[in-house]
């Protein structure tokens, strides 16, 4: 597998150990699309996003796998309450891997984390699904 799926691998394997203020089954996928039936259980993806290479010596090489986050759910009621209780969700997922090392890939080193959109204003008003993605981001030197 290329360094990137490993990392994305590792990230879901973490998210499935944690435990956070509602459940869910964290899924590595290649494509998360779902159709809108499906989004009634929140889904969680953790996709593979970049693999940026630069040089750190004259023999090694600086990593930076950035694997993206989704969290979706088809919302029913008052949008603002489903948005701050989703949003806290998504703020726990990001707690709960800042500066966290991942057990199936110990060389990975986290970097950072964005949440870029905090939620997409379209799906909730075209769809009323909750969409939020991180992106997090781990090094390695090799």
């Amino acid at each position: 597998m290329s360094i990137v799926t490993d990392i994305a691998d590792a990230v879901a394997a973490e998210l499935g150990e944690g435990e956070f203020s509602q459940a869910f089954t964290p899924q590595r996928l290649a494509v998360p699309m779902f159709e809108l039936k499906d989004l009634k259980q929140l889904k969680v993806s953790v996709v593979p996003h970049s693999l940026e290479i630069t040089g750190a010596t004259r023999g090694m090489s600086q990593y930076e796998a950035t694997i993206d986050i989704g969290v979706q759910k088809k919302i029913d009621g008052d949008v603002d309450e489903v948005v701050k209780t989703l949003g806290s969700l998504v703020d726990e997922i990001a707690d709960f891997l800042r500066k966290r090392t991942l057990s199936a890939t110990p060389w990975a080193v986290w970097s950072g984390i964005k949440n870029d959109p905090v939620y997409v204003p379209e799906h909730l008003t075209d769809q009323r699904v909750f969409t939020s993605v991180l992106s997090v981001s781990y090094k390695m030197v090799r």
